[in-house]
């Protein structure tokens, strides 16, 4: 049974952005009533009209052109608003005074701000520096940056003139970083002399000098100081340029826009890599901007002078979707370095201190909040927060409890999924419509999602295959370095014909909403029954003795065995006791088909850059199958201790 934990109120329904445009385009509205599921099935059956209606309302700054939809007989190939011209810096910065469009908060206690003229003036610098090297449109400039205002300023100027930008955080190793930018040769190279986490100063200056030598594409590269103006260190390579001389040059700050076609190239995002080189994934200016103001205006709910905080790095495409916030004038918050130092209150007192009207981190972080006991209510005001977002993993049912029990009671909790893939989300929130225990509320507008099972046909209520039957402008443009496109073709439309596949095992429930089971490449399948890898951690992550969990399916004869592997809480051991309490947890949480049949405890648990366990890659090192790109993973050292694992043999 489904368990409502919160439902807006009218009042907060009716002053909703989505309310307006409900009421705008006739669909879905009453004064008594706004009905979201309407408006849902309105969007994908007239998804030309919702797309350009959804321009029209978020005020898109460009030329929209005649035509809506380019179609095509193939899903992946289809085109919106083929002449349109436009440009995503120009939506971005469309705002002028001395308010804040940036606050920056570093783990070391820095704050700084920046105005939205001060923003506008900065980018007219880089911009002009950029012009100077012969940046020109579709010209690819890169960033070996932390999450800080230089970032987004060296971005916006590079978009600005129609370049292409694409970024890496700097905890990356020379490999993992050459790996990415050798495949998409940028001309410039935006680098940091270094970072702090947990209260550790981390010298990256050296290993941006090297990967900007490597790089024979790279004309010259610019190291930028972590506080934007001090600069520590000196360079070694010729090739170079310090942000501070950047800014020191005076000229005019006004800013020319290069508007480009809607199709044309914005974002390289690279895929996690732990299967092979990343793939370099390109998004669109059009597609990126309308896809994050449709997600942002109607799903977020952000207005103008509302203040965003979402923890991430540059490598993450949670970066892209944060910064594009500023496109609805509102004030991006970044915060740099480890969330929890010097203690799980850090992200507690910057939601008080700088009155952040949403915050969002991954699931683990908020597991974490809730393993820590911290309960923010008690010592922080939370009046301003209308909403708290999670992605990176399914976020538990007991997340959701503390959420509502320990942070706020009034918040609209919004667990989104998508992905770096169409860089923003499939399902995720509706600030018009209940929040049910671990369930993403509901399917976004304009992606026409479904469930199938392995012969194509729709499910509900039972967990299969999540799909997406429409076609919606953030579906890449295309793979580099893919010339025939078959890449491109088996990573999303090769399991299903005309629909896009997405490798996540979904269950789409009663109420609209969708409950995650983990990827479906990791799904389980003792004795022929599919088991999503989230059915087993939620309830194995109860356990307080548990950090957390990881599960694999060890082929052994015909069939596969259940093996977990267990973080335990500092101080703890496994001992029987406790083997016989996770399997008991399970059975009575989940079935008996769940239990695994041995239970390991281990030092530490692999995961990506951005925080995702990386099921896959120890599961290919237990069957003594090499993994192709151990730079992906961010703490390679804990994958070793699968290999050869004695409680194994």
């Amino acid at each position: 049974m489904s368990v409502r934990l919160w439902s807006p109120s009218h009042e907060k329904q009716m002053n909703s952005n989505l309310a307006d445009f409900m009421k705008s385009i006739g669909v879905g509205y009453s004064e008594q009533n706004l009905d979201y599921d309407e408006l849902w099935r309105y969007s994908v059956q007239n998804c030309e009209r919702f797309w350009d209606e959804t321009w029209k309302y978020c005020k898109i700054v460009g030329d929209k052109g005649e035509k809506v939809l380019k179609p095509e007989t193939d899903l992946k190939n289809t085109r919106f608003f083929p002449d349109s011209k436009l440009n995503y810096a120009e939506n971005l910065i469309s705002k002028s005074g001395s308010t804040p469009a940036i606050i920056f908060h570093g783990e070391n206690g820095l704050v700084r701000e920046v105005s939205w003229n001060g923003l506008r003036e900065k980018v007219a610098k880089v911009r002009n520096f950029l012009i100077e090297e012969g940046i020109e449109e579709g010209d690819v400039v890169g960033g070996i940056v932390t999450n800080s205002p230089e970032a987004v300023i060296a971005m916006l100027a590079a978009t600005s003139l129609g370049a292409i930008w694409s970024s890496c955080s700097p905890d990356f190793g020379v490999n993992g970083i050459l790996d990415r930018f050798e495949q998409i040769n940028p001309k410039i190279i935006f680098g940091v002399e270094g970072y702090y986490y947990n209260g550790k100063w981390f010298e990256t200056g050296s290993k941006c000098r090297k990967v900007a030598s490597e790089i024979t594409s790279t004309k010259k590269l610019v190291m930028i100081p972590y506080d934007g103006a001090t600069f520590v260190g000196k360079s070694d390579w010729e090739e170079h340029e310090f942000w501070q001389k950047i800014m020191a040059v005076q000229g005019s700050d006004e800013i020319g826009f290069k508007r480009v076609n809607f199709n044309s190239p914005l974002f390289i995002m690279f895929s996690s890599g732990t299967t092979g080189k990343p793939k370099c994934i390109v998004h669109s200016v059009g597609g990126t901007l309308l896809q994050h103001r449709k997600e942002h205006c109607f799903h977020c709910d952000i207005r103008e002078n509302d203040r965003m905080l979402f923890f991430t790095t540059c490598g993450w495409m949670m970066w892209n979707w944060l910064v594009s916030a500023l496109a609805a004038k509102a004030t991006i918050v970044l915060y740099d370095g480890s969330p929890v130092h010097p203690t799980v209150e850090r992200m507690g007192e910057i939601i008080h201190e700088s009155k952040i009207t949403q915050f969002g981190a991954s699931a683990k972080y908020f597991d974490g909040c809730l393993k820590a006991n911290f309960v923010p209510s008690e010592k922080y005001d939370f009046n301003s927060l209308r909403s708290v977002f999670s992605t990176g993993s399914p976020l538990s049912g007991e997340a959701f409890d503390y959420i509502y029990s320990h942070w706020k009671k009034d918040v609209c909790l919004s667990s989104i999924a998508g992905g770096t893939d169409i860089i923003g989300c499939f399902v995720g929130g509706s600030p018009i419509s209940p929040v049910y225990r671990g369930q993403c509320q509901k399917r976004l507008l304009g992606m026409d999602v479904r469930v199938f099972d392995e012969n194509g046909k729709s499910l509900k209520n039972l967990p299969g295959e999540l799909v997406c039957a429409s076609p919606h402008p953030t579906i890449p443009l295309y793979f580099m370095n893919d010339e025939d496109g078959q890449r491109f073709e088996n990573a999303y439309f090769s399991k299903f014909k005309g629909v896009w596949h997405h490798g996540d095992w979904v269950q789409l429930t009663d109420e609209g909403g969708m409950i995650f089971h983990g990827r479906s490449d990791a799904t389980l399948n003792p004795g022929g029954v599919r088991i999503g890898t989230s059915e087993i951690y939620r309830p194995v992550e109860q356990l307080g003795e548990i950090a957390e969990s990881l599960v694999i399916a060890r082929d052994i004869g015909g069939d596969v065995e259940l093996v977990l592997f267990v973080r335990l809480q500092e101080g703890i051991s496994l001992d029987d006791q406790l083997v016989t309490a996770i399997k008991n947890q399970i059975r009575n949480n989940a079935s008996p088909r769940h239990v695994p049949r041995k239970v390991i405890q281990v030092s530490d648990l692999p995961r990506t850059r951005s925080g995702k366990l990386v099921e896959i890659a120890v599961r290919d090192v237990i069957h003594g199958k090499v993994v192709k790109n151990m730079e992906a993973i961010a703490n390679p050292e804990a994958l070793m201790q699968f290999r050869d694992m004695k409680e194994l043999a």
